[in-house]
């Protein structure tokens, strides 16, 4: 139940000080409730009169009132504390992630991300507040209670202590169970998480395909998985619950069977009887308490283990290479650069060299490997094997300050932000006047999309807002690259797959002028942009099998080829 990562949390030393000094308070005001109720009813036993036990009554409710006080003042610390120590770790798994690059979300997948980002931290939050209290009273209370007892009377101090580890080895058993069952629940749940995400963001193509009810049916499979493994851990749960008070309860009228008898033998008083029964369901509280909290944190445990694990992940190596700007004279080689996905296939060691201002197709069908190179010239992923030589410079990966500042990367679908159209536009360079953002906006044919808003440029656009095209998204990019002169490296993720054919057309006008003077990497399965390439590098399921111009690819007669001729169509879009 307790994550050795939680005492890494910033402040966690000087909360648990303060939670164990209110938990020693908390189990004086116990004690003293139960030695002044013992006392009242004692007196009125033996046949005092109710206005002599003011004293009594006064503090047991003094007793009372303080720990309550106590128990809100615990409350709203651990509130706090919990509620600082989520936000903080929201913030640097965010930028962790950030720094870690494309290369986490792959791993971990889009779905999972974002579900801890956000349910999970959340369930941390819980964990946190739960957790803490019930550990810090678990590890105090019971010991105060059983000293006293030990004072009062031995023999009861000695079948409590005897009673309290047999409880605790029960419920390690019953506790063992439960992990197991909501690890499987929390794996079910990741896997739920991204399988939904994936359908949700691929339903055009699915829809596309005629393949959408056979994913809807896979995603009810998925949810009722969840829903089974769920409903699995529960009954466990339930169960050991309703086992852990059957045993404490039962502890207890043992304890008060013996203390019954031997009230009767007259071998104790009557007083120290009744503090002691006061004092035995006190006794077994705090780990009752920590039992039936324990399945509600097994899920925060889990999110916050996964959390940290990428957290305290080992940063990509920083390299002291310094980089220069892109110039006509400048190489850059890829030598045996070889990835994979854990033990999946990624793709086989490449080789190539390009030089200057160069456009440079990745050509090949889905699943040939296309993105997984662009996601390495981009330095999103560390090779597993080989490395890149760029301007000279030896490099084990492209994961380098230097070499992001002058990459333009333009994915499938970039993002546009929930704000302005000027904004989204000047993302990359905010300090451009509106007259060069027109000018961008004339060059990649966005004129018909700001005559339409009604607000112009300060038109809000994005999730919620205006929505935009495919197309529209795509010439938001361009624009973007088209203001931004300094960089000198584009690269290009398949920018055209979700987009039919008469408005990729229309967009290539656009798009070739601005890779003009720049080197260009541009990977995608239509074929007709390879006439515009200075170099074409052909993928087959994870391996460079052709690479030379257009011509040279022809004469060769090869696999190339055989595209061409399994893809005609695209063939006759020139």
């Amino acid at each position: 139940m307790i994550d050795k990562l939680l005492f890494k949390l910033a402040g966690i030393r000087q909360i648990m000080v303060k939670l164990a000094g209110l938990s020693f308070l908390q189990a004086l005001l116990i004690i003293g409730q139960a030695l002044f109720l013992s006392a009242t009813l004692t007196d009125l036993w033996l046949g005092k009169p109710l206005k002599s036990q003011v004293f009594n009554i006064g503090a047991f409710s003094v007793c009372f009132i303080l720990r309550q006080g106590i128990d809100l003042i615990d409350a709203k610390l651990l509130d706090d504390y919990a509620r600082k120590s989520a936000k903080e770790m929201r913030k640097r798994l965010l930028e962790k992630i950030f720094i870690l690059g494309p290369g986490v979300v792959q791993t971990q997948g889009t779905g999972n991300l974002v579900t801890l980002t956000l349910d999970g931290i959340f369930q941390v939050e819980n964990y946190i507040k739960l957790l803490l209290s019930k550990m810090m009273s678990m590890a105090i209370v019971p010991v105060l209670i059983l000293l006293v007892t030990f004072w009062m009377d031995i023999t009861s101090g000695i079948i409590m202590l005897l009673v309290y580890p047999l409880i605790v080895l029960f419920m390690v058993i019953l506790g063992f169970a439960a992990k197991a069952k909501a690890d499987r629940q929390f794996s079910t749940f990741q896997r739920l998480s991204n399988h939904f995400i994936d359908s949700l963001r691929g339903i055009d193509t699915l829809k596309y395909f005629g393949l959408s009810k056979r994913y809807s049916k896979s995603v009810y499979r998925s949810s009722e998985n969840f829903r089974k493994t769920t409903m699995q851990t529960l009954r466990v749960a339930m169960l050991s619950t309703f086992a852990l008070d059957f045993f404490t309860t039962l502890s207890i009228a043992v304890l008060a069977v013996f203390l019954g008898l031997r009230l009767i033998d007259q071998q104790m008083s009557l007083f120290y009887g009744l503090s002691i029964l006061i004092l035995a369901p006190e006794y077994f509280l705090p780990i009752r308490n920590f039992a039936n909290d324990y399945h509600a944190t097994l899920n925060g445990k889990n999110s916050f283990h996964a959390i940290a694990k990428i957290i305290h992940a080992p940063l990509p190596k920083a390299s002291e290479v310094k980089l220069t700007s892109w110039q006509v004279k400048d190489s850059f080689k890829v030598k045996q650069v070889g990835f994979s996905y854990d033990e999946q296939n990624g793709i086989a060691p490449v080789s190539f060299a390009v030089k200057g201002y160069q456009k440079v197709g990745i050509i090949g069908m889905s699943g040939s490997g296309k993105t997984t190179l662009i996601n390495l010239l981009s330095g999103f992923y560390t090779p597993n094997t080989g490395g890149f030589t760029v301007q000279g410079h030896e490099l084990p990966n492209l994961d380098l300050a230097d070499w992001r500042k002058q990459v333009l990367y333009i994915p499938q679908s970039p993002y546009v932000f929930s704000d302005t159209l000027r904004n989204n536009i000047a993302f990359y360079t905010p300090d451009v006047s509106d007259e060069e953002i027109y000018e961008a906006i004339k060059v990649v044919g966005l004129e018909r999309l700001v005559a339409e808003l009604p607000e112009g440029l300060d038109t809000k656009i994005g999730s919620g807002k205006r929505a935009l095209s495919g197309g529209q998204a795509q010439r938001i990019a361009l624009a973007r690259a088209f203001l931004d002169k300094k960089r000198k490296v584009m690269i290009f993720d398949e920018p055209t797959a979700h987009l039919d054919i008469e408005t990729e057309l229309e967009l290539k006008e656009k798009m070739m002028p601005l890779m003009q003077d720049r080197l260009v990497f541009f990977a995608t399965h239509r074929l007709h942009w390879m006439h515009q390439m200075d170099y074409i590098l052909v993928m087959d399921e994870g391996k460079l099998v052709e690479s030379g111009t257009y011509a040279e690819l022809l004469a060769k007669n090869g696999y190339f080829c055989k595209l061409l001729s399994e893809m005609r169509g695209d063939t006759d879009a020139k």
